[in-house]
């Protein structure tokens, strides 16, 4: 059994979900959670049980990698395109027992963008040499270059 937990923000970007809805799914009581503070928190269980999968069994052990991005001059459309394809690259990944996570922040004031990739060897190797092949690509995706 797995102890990951998810936000109802987190919850609504796996399942490609307004935010609201995952909300009022808990609120009708169709997705259960748990209330800290003023935030829920959903298990993997309880996600499992509203999309119908079946509940984990004890997985071989694994390796898992964090990586942080940083990239310095991107303005916001360059960010939102960045965090677009990025995304776009975690939904092609096909392994459900081990999901990538991401997460993309854009500091506007600084022209900064942070990606902040969790998830087996494989598939954070192949997002990041996605993320450099764009970069290097030129493309005019950043504007400026990159940090």
């Amino acid at each position: 059994m797995s102890n990951d937990m998810y936000s109802v923000e987190q919850v609504a970007d796996l399942l490609g979900l307004h935010v609201r809805t995952v909300r009022g799914y808990i609120r009708s009581g169709r997705l259960r959670a748990t209330r800290i503070g003023k935030q829920y928190r959903i298990a993997r269980a309880d996600l499992d049980a509203l999309t119908g999968r079946p509940a984990a069994v004890a997985s071989a052990p694994g390796a898992e990698v964090s990586s942080v991005v940083r990239l310095d001059g991107v303005d916001r459309a360059a960010a939102d395109r960045l965090a677009t394809l990025v995304l776009a690259g975690v939904n092609t990944h096909h392994d459900p027992d081990r999901p990538l996570r991401v997460q993309t922040v854009h500091d506007e004031e600084r022209h900064r963008m942070t990606i902040m990739i969790l998830g087996d060897l494989t598939a954070t190797a192949d997002l990041l040499r996605l993320v450099d092949s764009v970069l290097d690509g030129g493309n005019g995706l950043l504007g400026g270059g990159r940090g």
